[in-house]
């Protein structure tokens, strides 16, 4: 009986430990964060003495971060590398800061991540190749930054993508043929970037889709017809690309511009309508 005794105690213990030492590790990585950003000069300061559920922007549950909400509090500097230790972590939103740097290339360590908000900071690079390894991310805002190259290949992992936020980047090349596996997407937003190449008439695939707006990038060939499937689709702004050929009066009628586009050499021209 004394060894059962001895055992449960010491089990307890144990338990114990790792719980505090898992909180204290927790702990250290937003500290760091409030270092790397600047934290004496945030708008919402935060007390470390106290603790960290009463600190701006911390959301916990079952002592493990689970939200990290500080948009718009005049972060500088740039994002930790340790953040992507937050394994519990199901939304990061740092966005209408002033941070700069790269987004940390294990981004995709934070599984359980739903909610992904850099937009609207100066932020340089590329996106990580992991960050498609992130199964449960719906919402991935990345507009209005100095980011630049070409989409993941393997961007089609994404299958709980709902938003696509990644407008007044320097984003170029054609979108991967993954990008048309993203089933779930309702809102994307790619306006002026640097993307090339055809749109693909697999874009039919997208059959959730609500808004679409593609607007000044450099896209060309024929507007896909497959365009009509999508019967969701409330908004629609595909102009100022280098699209070509007939359009069809309903996308003329849906987008926004009436389907005005650039020709090779510059000029504004709009597409003929088929009205048959």
């Amino acid at each position: 009986m004394s060894n059962k005794i001895t055992l449960l105690i010491f089990t307890i213990f144990f338990s114990f430990s790792v719980f505090a030492n898992f909180s204290k590790a927790e702990k250290e990585v937003l500290i760091k964060l409030n270092q790397a950003t600047n934290g004496a000069k945030w708008t919402n300061k935060w007390d470390i003495s106290l603790p960290m559920d009463k600190w701006y922007g911390i959301k916990i549950v079952d002592d493990k971060v689970v939200s990290i909400n500080l948009k718009n509090n005049n972060l500088t500097g740039r994002i930790p590398v340790e953040i992507t230790t937050l394994l519990n972590l199901q939304e990061l939103n740092l966005g209408t800061n002033l941070l700069n740097g790269e987004i940390p290339l294990n981004i995709g360590n934070l599984k359980a991540l739903q909610v992904l908000d850099l937009s609207f900071n100066r932020l340089t690079g590329f996106i990580p190749n992991s960050i498609c390894s992130l199964p449960n991310l719906q919402t991935l805002l990345l507009d209005r930054n100095i980011l630049s190259g070409e989409l993941p290949q393997q961007i089609g992992k994404l299958s709980m993508l709902e938003n696509l936020s990644l407008y007044e980047n320097s984003f170029q090349g054609s979108l991967p043929l993954s990008f048309y596996e993203l089933k779930s997407l309702k809102l994307l937003s790619l306006y002026t970037n640097r993307f090339t190449g055809k749109l693909s008439p697999s874009i039919g695939n997208l059959v959730l889709l609500e808004n679409l707006n593609l607007f000044d990038n450099d896209f060309k060939g024929q507007v896909p017809i497959e365009l009509e499937k999508l019967t969701h689709l409330k908004k629609l702004n595909i102009s100022y690309n280098l699209f070509s050929g007939l359009v069809s009066n309903k996308l003329s009628l849906l987008d926004k511009l009436n389907m005005t586009m650039r020709n090779e050499i510059g000029n504004v021209v709009s597409l003929p309508i088929n009205k048959g």
